[in-house]
């Protein structure tokens, strides 16, 4: 059975995870936001299953199933809260919304 070194999925995760991070830090659409925080979460996903099938032990798979419990509630309070700040400001860019100010 022919598999892929162990680096090319973390080459791949990182790559994913850098793209997620810079999408955060220079994205102001909120939902474009939650979308890169996703990237992220699933490059977590990619290099927790690579280690554990390099490692030949379940934990790895065991921890994404963890990790997209907590992505998809992410997700479901994520869109709230944009829904909410749509209400409300009629505008989803957070460099218009100044809820926190007095």
């Amino acid at each position: 059975m022919l598999t892929l070194p162990i680096e090319y999925y973390l080459t791949l995760s990182a790559v994913i995870f850098i793209i997620g991070t810079i999408g955060v830090l220079t994205r102001r659409n909120a939902i474009i936001i939650f979308m890169c925080i996703e990237l992220m979460l699933n490059s977590v996903n990619l290099t927790l299953v690579a280690f554990s099938q390099y490692l030949g032990d379940m934990a790895g798979q065991i921890m994404v199933l963890l990790v997209m419990t907590v992505a998809a509630a992410e997700a479901a309070v994520g869109l709230a809260i944009v829904l909410a700040l749509f209400r409300n400001k009629q505008t989803v860019y957070v460099d218009e919304v100044n809820v926190l100010k007095w």
